[in-house]
Parts: structure tokens; sequence; C-alpha cells
């Protein structure tokens, strides 16, 4: 009998998505997204707007003198996480001579890799969605003044209240750690569910802070599911859901807002002219995906979003390219889901995220393992800025994406305009590795690099 895959046989999916061939080949590979938009058309099918995002800023801006007087690393910042945007002239050059071609324009690094708190990009949804969650409880019980001092959550008596109520969240790692610490920080109940991909030091890390660490012999979707499965069976917890939160997109297109805050102070223009690249890791989406969903609203056509996704973990490029998002997963192709990059290894895409932007993403690239390590080792090298693989992954991209004459022209973008263009590499997590994790990653990249 014929394996049939969401209703059709392999070699069906093979005739109809030829690209597929190479994805289960395990090759690196870029995609323009034929289906892109002018933003002002594809906005509105997100189903969310301007005012969404500015209210999720407004709430951040609530909590902050909180997350001042709880987490010392961001008094400097009067309680706003916020990561640096660094130029990084000597990881052009070598990734242009890499390439074989310089990469015109400039290219900066978006550190999320030294927010505080987490040390990755899932502090943005992560903490957001937490605070939400605790913000609704706190006002229904009646218990804080929106218009106060929202210092009063670090108060025994809002504490002890938050903690006869759970929070629960499946991940491969860096979501998990963000929920985790910033749930048992207001004091619930915190679990996370780990999937096999997790790396050890980030279980500590959670266990250190009084997180319940649940382990899986399995990838990302099993730990979601059994996360999913404990908040069924009890009213009192609350599930983060990667797969389909509104509250973590929204919490990550704060970032857009941001940024170009960040770009005005630096005098970087972003116009016809000169258009803003963007190049962000992607696992299930919903990090890159809110991320790109606020820079649209910002620079609408002036910005062009691209996701990278390791070889082994294809899944919103596999999932955009055949149009069925969630219905299908990598595995069901045969690519094992199987990588280093462990906060990119994702068998199946958000559907929620997929949809919701499927018009506004420019692209995807895949990225091998080995070269994960390479671009890690001249960051380190180049610009003494230490990531973790799966950081690494947007580093790829300007090479990648400026290849592809084709993609480039159905883009807009001709040599003149990239010439004035703005590069960004989101470098999603790192700054907490241990050092002698980071060093062998470091020393794996060198190898690699001869």
């Amino acid at each position: 009998m014929t394996h049939l895959i969401a209703g059709k046989s392999l070699n069906t999916w093979l005739h109809e998505f030829p690209l597929l061939r190479e994805l289960r080949a395990l090759k690196e590979l870029s995609w323009f997204n034929p289906t892109v938009q002018p933003a002002a058309q594809a906005l509105p099918g997100v189903g969310l707007t301007v005012a969404d995002i500015d209210a999720a800023a407004d709430r951040l801006r609530r909590f902050a003198p909180y997350l001042a007087e709880v987490f010392p690393a961001t008094r400097s910042s009067g309680g706003i996480i916020e990561s640096p945007l660094v130029a990084v002239p000597a990881m052009q050059r070598l990734l242009g001579q890499a390439g074989g071609a310089p990469i015109p324009g400039q290219l900066w690094v978006k550190l999320d890799s030294e927010r505080p708190v987490s040390g990755s990009i899932t502090a943005r949804g992560a903490i957001y969605e937490v605070l939400t969650h605790a913000e609704d409880r706190a006002l229904a019980a009646g218990l804080i003044d929106p218009q106060g001092d929202y210092r009063q959550f670090a108060s025994p008596r809002v504490r002890a209240f938050l903690g006869r109520h759970k929070v629960a969240v499946g991940s491969t790692g860096n979501l998990g750690l963000s929920i985790g610490i910033m749930s048992a920080q207001l004091g619930f109940q915190a679990s996370v569910h780990m999937s096999s991909d997790a790396r050890p030091w980030k279980k500590e890390r959670l266990r250190a802070h009084g997180v319940r660490v649940f382990e899986y012999d399995s990838d990302y979707s099993v730990a979601v599911a059994q996360g999913r499965a404990e908040a069924a069976g009890d009213p009192s917890t609350y599930f983060v859901d990667d797969e389909n939160s509104v509250s973590l997109f929204l919490g990550y297109a704060v970032a857009g807002r941001r940024l170009a805050g960040q770009l005005q102070a630096l005098d970087v223009r972003v116009d016809a002219d000169h258009p803003l690249l963007v190049y962000l890791p992607c696992g299930v989406g919903g990090g890159p995906g809110g991320v790109a969903f606020g820079l649209k609203t910002v620079f609408g056509d002036h910005v062009h979003c691209f996701f990278a996704e390791p070889t082994h973990a294809p899944c919103m490029l596999l999932g955009l390219y055949t149009g069925r998002h969630d219905a299908l997963s990598v595995q069901d192709f045969g690519i094992d889901n199987v990588t280093a990059a462990d906060g990119l290894a994702v068998g199946r895409a958000s559907g929620f995220v997929g949809r919701r932007m499927a018009h506004l993403i420019d692209g995807c690239f895949t990225v091998d393992d080995d070269t994960l390590f390479r671009a890690l080792s001249m960051l380190h090298d180049s610009e003494a800025i230490d990531i973790e693989p799966s950081a690494a992954a947007g580093f790829v991209g300007p090479v990648r994406v400026l290849a592809h004459a084709d993609g480039l022209r159905h883009a807009g973008l001709d040599a003149d305009r990239l010439a004035g263009a703005t590069h960004i590499a989101w470098a999603t997590g790192g700054s907490m590795v241990p050092r002698e994790e980071m060093a062998a990653y470091i020393a794996r990249g060198a190898a690699l690099r001869g």
C-alpha cells in the first residue's frame, strides 16, 4: 500500500513541488515567496493592527518599574528589556570573502543574545505573555490598580495569589527558559516540558529558579503536546501555546517599533532607495513572524524579511511553499529534525503564523549545521561577539539572498538600491551559554573553517 502524506503520495508531492527534492536531500537552498504582496494589501489579513502593538508596548511600559525592581540587570534601562543594534563591518567583509563577492550596503546585528533576564529573543514574546496573564489574573481579583505602580506585583500579597496558579509551556530551550524564569519570579507555579534538543544547562538554570522541568526523549511537538495536556486537565494551569499565541506574537511585534527608534537614533535611513533586509532565525515561527509583522507595520514595502532555518528542520519553508502550513511536518518527507540549532529544531510550523504572514514573508533559506558553526566562529574572530548556533543562522542571509538575481528583481531590489541597503542579522540567543560550551562551539567552527 502506498504511504500517503496529507492524502497524496510522495511522488505526487515531488511532482507538484519540485523544491521538496532538495529539501529531502538536506541541501542548503533559498526560496523567494512568489505570493508576497504589498504591505498595505497584506497587513489587514494578519487580523491584528498597529493599535494592538501599541497596547502591547503600553503594557510593557506599565510593568517596567516592576521589572527594574526584580531584575537588577534592567535598572539602567528603567525596566525596558531591549537589545543593542551593532554594526559589524569586519564580519561583513569576511562574509563577502566567503561568498565570493562584497556585500553591498551595511551589515548590522540585532543582539537579542544580550537581552537581560533570558539572553534571547524569546524574552520578547514570553515575558510579555506571562505579564499579560499575571495582569489579567490580578485585575480580575481586584488586587492591583491599573493606573498605579506595578511594583505591587512584587508584594507578598500578589505573589501569594499568583502562587495558587500555574503556567506551563513546551519548548526546545529558550522559550521555556524565558517563560519559566518570568513565571517563577511573579510567583506562579511554573513547569516547562522540554524536548530532547534542549541543552542541559537550560534545564539546570530553570530548576535553579524553582521551575519544574519535564524531559522527553522526543522532539518539540511532543513537548508541546505534553504541556498542552497538562493544562487541559487542570483549570488552574495556563498554557503558553507557542504555535498559536496572539500574546506571544504581539510581544515580538513590539520589536519592530523599537528597532525603528534605534535606526533613527543611528541616522540609518529606510526608504525606497535604502531598503532594510532582515534575516530572522526561525523555529516554530512565532518570534520571527511577530518581529516581521512589527517591522512591516513600520516600514511597509521598504523592509524585506527572510527566515533562516536548519536544513534538517525547514518547517516554515515547507509550510509556506506548499501552502499547507501546519498540516505537514518535515518528518512526513523523511527529514529528521535533528540539528545543533536547538531553538530551531521544530518539525511542524505554526499554522497561526504561516497563514497570517503568508503574503508578508519575503522568503526563506536553509542552513547546514556546519555553516552555523563557521558563522559563529567568524563573528567571534571578527567582532568578539559570541552567540549560540541557532542565532548564527541569519548571518548567511546577505550572501544567500544577494546570490539570487531573479528573487531580487521580484522584490524590486536592483543594484542601485542594494548599494544603500541596511542588512540586519537577528542574533536570537547565546549570552547565557556556559563558557566551556561556547568555547567548544567556537572551536568547532574554527576547525570547519580550516
